[in-house]
């Protein structure tokens, strides 16, 4: 029975003197090699009762009969538990999904979609506000040199000074003297001549 490849046997007993494939009596188990682990189902009562009137197994009957520990208990040997290892029992679809939903929304809201360049770095820059310390650089100690080294004297001074402007935010002196107030006192004393 089964497919191309996939094999799947049925576990019978039948009479001796019918054909192998011919009318059986009963079924009494399956054995499927193609999955891992095998699949052998074997109804335990069942076999234990047609061995016990007589039934003589296969020889590949038998081996499942001893996986299963169904031979042993027969013969009255040590080991009746078996060896037989039991597939993990599969998730349907539809648990599967819904897990799947379920982890889905338990994922943050930000990162679900890629956004561009520029809205990456300000969602960065809120979430982790930047800190700024000042650094302190030491003076590293280097060797002395034999020569002295020649300072120029020239320094650079601009020519026309600016009036120095006050930000709002920043304290005002209680005396600021201004630049204009300097030129307007000599043009009214030209006009009062």
């Amino acid at each position: 029975m089964g497919k191309i490849r996939t094999p799947f046997y049925r576990v019978v007993v039948t009479d001796s003197r019918k054909a192998r494939n011919g009318l059986s009596i009963e079924e009494i188990g399956r054995y499927v090699p193609g999955q891992e682990p095998s699949l052998i189902e074997i109804n335990s009562e069942r076999a234990l009762y047609w061995l016990g009137v007589g039934a003589q197994a296969s020889s590949a009957v038998e081996a499942l009969l001893k996986v299963t520990g169904d031979w042993q208990k027969h013969k009255g040997l040590p080991g009746t538990e078996g060896t037989l290892r039991v597939a993990a029992p599969r998730v349907g679809k539809i648990v599967a999904y819904e897990a799947a939903v379920k982890h889905a929304m338990d994922e943050p809201k930000e990162g679900a979609t890629t956004l561009k360049k520029k809205a990456q770095d300000k969602l960065a820059a809120k979430a982790n506000p930047v800190i700024e310390e000042a650094v302190v650089e030491t003076p590293t100690v280097s060797e002395p040199v034999s020569e002295p080294v020649a300072v120029d004297a020239v320094s650079e001074v601009p020519a026309v000074s600016e009036p120095a402007t006050v930000d709002a935010v920043s304290e005002v002196p209680s005396q600021v003297v201004t630049t204009e107030a300097v030129v307007e006192a000599p043009t009214e004393e030209a006009a009062a001549e």
